[in-house]
């Protein structure tokens, strides 16, 4: 969670204090983001919490898959797996 008195600085902030507020980011696991003239331009991250996030966007996106696939089944919008490899065989020009 971005703490906004700690995790928000200047551009300029971070080019002065760059190793410091490389160690916060570090051992606090919270993005920084890094502003120009005021206005947020910019989110520093540490390479740990990145592929984190990668990983729950990951899972995020296979769970709504799942919720999708569920909903196909509830809808009746199936077909047997004799039916799918028929469909395969045919549509591959595979031999069964």
């Amino acid at each position: 969670m971005i703490n906004l008195s700690r995790d928000i600085q200047s551009l300029s902030t971070f080019k002065r204090n760059t190793n410091d507020l490389i160690s916060q980011i570090k051992e606090t696991g919270s993005p920084m983001i890094l502003t120009v003239n005021g206005k947020a331009e910019i989110v520093v991250q540490d390479a740990i919490s990145y592929q984190q996030l990668l990983d729950k966007i990951d899972r995020l996106e296979t769970m709504l898959e799942i919720q999708k696939g569920l909903a196909d089944v509830k809808q009746g919008n199936t077909q047997s797996l004799d039916s799918f490899i028929k469909e395969m065989e045919t549509k591959h020009d595979i031999s069964g």
